[in-house]
Parts: structure tokens; C-alpha cells; sequence
């Protein structure tokens, strides 16, 4: 066997080898898909009741207004 010949074949059987590793886990089931959303709705929650608090909204505004006063 010339040395192409083993390199082809070596090439053939990583090929086969990552083949089969990406049809044996093609993603996330379903449980998985679930506890990602709750995770994601939980965090976005989370997030809305900081931004709509009183002391976080009041520098918001101060940072728009500031941002809208400065001359150029």
C-alpha cells in the first residue's frame, strides 16, 4: 500500500468516524428544550422587574436626558 493510499484510507475512516458521531446526537430532546425555556422565561422576567423598578428607571431617564443635552 503506497503512502496516498494509507492517507486516503486514514482520510475515509475519520470521515466515517465523524459521521457517525454527528447522527448519534443530532440536538437536544425535549426535556432539555423545556428547562432551557423555563431558564430563558425565568431570566426575562428577572430582567423586566430590574429595568421597571423605580431607582433603575429614574437613571435610565437621567442617562436619555443627559445623552439629549449634550451640544455638539
Amino acid at each position: 500500500m503506497s503512502k496516498s493510499e494509507r492517507v486516503r484510507a486514514r482520510m475515509r475512516a475519520l470521515a466515517g468516524r465523524v459521521r457517525a458521531a454527528v447522527r448519534g446526537d443530532a440536538g437536544m430532546v425535549t426535556s432539555e428544550y423545556a428547562v432551557g425555556i423555563i431558564a430563558a422565561v425565568a431570566f426575562a422576567a428577572l430582567l423586566y422587574k430590574v429595568l421597571t423598578s423605580g431607582q433603575v428607571s429614574e437613571e435610565l431617564q437621567g442617562i436619555v436626558k443627559r445623552a439629549l443635552d449634550v451640544r455638539m
